[in-house]
């Protein structure tokens, strides 16, 4: 299992950008496949995108497709969110997370086992 860390939340302003970072620690030497979601308040946790672990397979959410664009660095063991054209909906605590197989048919966070801590994004209008 991994162990995974984000950061690069911050407060922007609408149509701005922010790029996460998820870097994970442990077990990196197996491969893994990382998902990145978000939480508005009182709503449920939400799947936004994800990435294979050679990097060669994505999948976005279609609220977030062709503004956000998911990238890794296995070298580095971090995964990236770049998130342009922001907008207020966007605001929430966003967070990476990981499993050890890859579908697109099922996105539910409780199919990923190792969750970071989560970072906060607040885009003003």
């Amino acid at each position: 299992q991994v162990q995974l860390v984000e950061s690069g939340g911050g407060l922007v302003q609408a149509g701005g950008s922010l790029r996460l970072s998820c870097a994970a620690s442990g077990r990196t030497s197996s491969s893994y496949h990382v998902g990145w979601f978000r939480q508005a308040p009182r709503k449920e946790r939400a799947f936004v995108a994800q990435i294979s672990w050679s990097g060669d397979i994505t999948y976005y959410a279609e609220s977030v497709k062709g503004r956000f664009t998911i990238s890794r660095d296995n070298a580095k063991n971090t995964v990236y969110l770049q998130m342009n054209g922001l907008k207020p909906e966007d605001t929430a605590v966003y967070y990476c997370a990981a499993r050890d197989y890859y579908t697109n048919a099922d996105l539910r966070p409780r199919t990923f086992g190792s969750w970071g801590q989560g970072t906060q994004v607040t885009v003003s209008s």
